[in-house]
Parts: C-alpha cells; structure tokens; sequence
C-alpha cells in the first residue's frame, strides 16, 4: 500500500498560549491519533536542528538552524498508509496539528522491487 508522509509545520506560537492543563489535551490528542491503525511511525521532532551544506563545490560545512526567513518550522512527521492521495488527505480530517499549523503531504516513492 502506497505510504505518505505528513510533514507538520507550525509558528510556534499558538502552543505557547495553551495552559498546562490544555497542552495536556493535546498532547493526548496526538498520542491517539498516532495509534490509528494506518499510522505507520511519526514523531515530534526536537529543536533546534542543524544543517549540512556545500556551497560553490567547496566543503560541507554545518550550521545551527534551520533557520528560515518566516516564523514557520518542521515541528514533526507521521508516515502513514492509505490507497490513494485522496483517502491520505480524507484520513487528516481529525488530526490535532491542523489547529496549530499545517500539513504538508507527500507521497513516499516507492522502489522497484
């Protein structure tokens, strides 16, 4: 079955405005979602990150970052099963991260056996 990867993005912002009583919601929230049977792996992804380059054929050189020119970052992934792009995006319609963010989809290529 073909696998997509759901790739959620947020600013940061609107989790640090919850209580500790609603973050707690939340995160329950996305424990339950991640245990829905088509649910293939998915975490949150730690900061702050690093990024490797090479520029004009020199070095690779690594930096802190991401940084990025807008408040929005790669806060964490899913991978999942589903037939069809279609019933990917229909299976998204209750995951939490929508209310803090977005998420991008894409579909996980898949090698010639």
């Amino acid at each position: 079955m073909p696998q997509y990867m759901l790739l959620l993005r947020e600013n940061g912002e609107a989790r640090t405005k919850l209580s500790p009583e609603e973050m707690q919601r939340v995160t329950e929230k996305y424990m339950a979602w991640r245990k829905k049977p088509f649910v293939v792996d998915g975490q949150r992804l730690d900061e702050p990150g690093r990024v490797m380059a090479k520029k004009n054929g020199s070095a690779a050189t690594v930096t802190d970052g991401p940084f990025s020119e807008s408040r929005e970052v790669l806060a964490g992934y899913y991978t999942i099963e589903a037939s069809s792009f279609d019933e990917a995006i229909k299976l998204l319609h209750d995951h939490p991260h929508v209310d803090f963010g977005s998420i991008e989809v894409r579909q996980v290529f898949a090698r010639p056996q």
